[in-house]
């Protein structure tokens, strides 16, 4: 099974205070305060680099990255820049809420083989965002993918989302849902549902809406959201997410860099850094912590903690951090991560007081050391706080890195 905005993706899209770790509606973390800490940056230049901001973004958000990307009716100057959208390495394709959208930027409708119309439902752990799959040019850094397939959220030119779509949970069809506006999914697969929408109308996915009505359908690969950095014509083979380093008490914002292509430039090699080779169809790989063994691990840098299991760690009750991890004191811990190519790399990480790191550093957006208890049994999520420090790969499957192995895999 491909993934799919992964659960912890869909908490990472929540803030910290009032909605703890596992997703969920209201609340929304302390505005961010001005500047109470300098601002770390990471700065890499090139046509293949785009700039990411760690920051509270829309809603008061902790640890989430975001970026601007520009849109453009296919073959046209017609264009419009959308800030503040959310890169996740956790999923596949681009998604722009449709009240980020000028009026006047006119989006093809994609249509399949019969002339209906193509329309997707992204389901999140606790709630689905429902919206037309559309046409655009996508203008990032110096790098360009044309007319590629997107989802627009929350479309109110189409029709209700049908049951099946619906009964997944809440709806995330609005930037306040949401707290971005849109999602720049980076994830390892070319498309987000793949050859599984392809062989039947997999329920609760991909629809065709007719006047009729809205109908479960097999969609075609090419007719489905598509990784955007595959459709570059040179850096498409993965990305490369940097960030600095994180203060142990956080930080206001952090700024770091977001790399097109993996050994196509001289500012995008692969190094020395441990590949990981990823289950392709799963993305996941092994963690070993505490001895023991967590198959369904993963890297994700839309999910804005670390979430595993560890019976010795008290979760907050309080209501700033709740669900969060919450130790007597910062702790140190390490961990194995272990590839499906028989790559490995030990980890060392800190776990803070999610509560003492909220309420002492009122506005900060960045966090190194905040975690929660998993999601899902067997998984363990790196999220962002991974990333700072690192230059962390995601290669797409199918591709070769020039002087390296092929993707799908992960490094660091």
């Amino acid at each position: 099974m491909r993934k799919w905005l992964t659960p912890a993706s869909l908490a990472a899209l929540m803030a910290i205070q009032g909605c703890g770790g596992g997703g969920g509606g209201g609340g929304g973390a302390p505005t961010p305060a001005a500047a109470t800490a300098d601002t770390n940056t990471v700065a890499l230049t090139g046509p293949n680099v785009q700039p990411i901001s760690v920051n509270a973004g829309l809603g008061g958000s902790v640890n989430l990255a975001f970026t601007s990307v520009v849109l453009c009716a296919p073959g046209s100057g017609n264009c419009q820049t959308i800030d503040n959208v959310l890169i996740d390495t956790g999923s596949t394709g681009l998604r722009i809420m449709s009240s980020a959208l000028s009026a006047s930027l006119s989006l093809p409708q994609q249509m399949d083989a019969k002339g209906d119309p193509v329309v997707e439902c992204a389901q999140f752990a606790d709630g689905y965002a429902w919206g037309p799959v559309k046409l655009a040019d996508l203008k990032i850094a110096g790098e360009q993918a044309n007319s590629l397939p997107i989802q627009v959220i929350g479309d109110p030119k189409v029709s209700l989302a049908p049951s099946r779509c619906s009964a997944t949970g809440p709806s995330r069809n609005s930037v306040s849902e949401l707290r971005a506006n849109g999602i720049l999914g980076l994830a390892i697969f070319r498309q987000d549902c793949g050859n599984a929408c392809v062989l039947s109308g997999r329920p609760g996915i991909y629809y065709t809406c007719p006047s009729s009505g809205c109908q479960a359908a097999a969609i075609p690969l090419a007719l489905q959201l598509q990784h955007p950095v595959s459709m570059f014509a040179v850096n498409n083979n993965g990305v490369i997410i940097e960030l600095p380093s994180v203060p142990a008490a956080g930080a206001a914002s952090v700024s770091g860099s977001l790399v097109f292509g993996i050994g196509t430039q001289a500012n995008n090699g692969i190094g020395t850094a441990t590949v990981i080779g990823v289950d392709s169809n799963t993305a996941n790989f092994t963690t070993i912590y505490n001895g023991a063994s967590y198959s369904a691990s993963f890297i994700d840098s839309g999910s804005n903690a670390f979430f595993f299991a560890d019976a010795g760690t008290p979760v907050c009750t309080d209501p700033s951090a709740a669900g969060f991890y919450c130790p007597p004191a910062a702790k140190n811990v390490s961990a194995t991560i272990l590839g499906r190519n028989g790559g490995s790399a030990p980890v060392n990480f800190s776990v803070a007081n999610a509560v003492t790191l909220v309420k002492s550093n009122p506005g900060f957006a960045a966090f190194g050391n905040l975690a929660a208890p998993q999601f899902a049994a067997n998984s363990f999520d790196w999220g962002l706080p991974f990333f700072y420090g690192r230059k962390v790969y995601t290669a797409i499957e199918g591709t070769g890195t020039p002087g390296g192995p092929s993707g799908p895999y992960v490094a660091f």
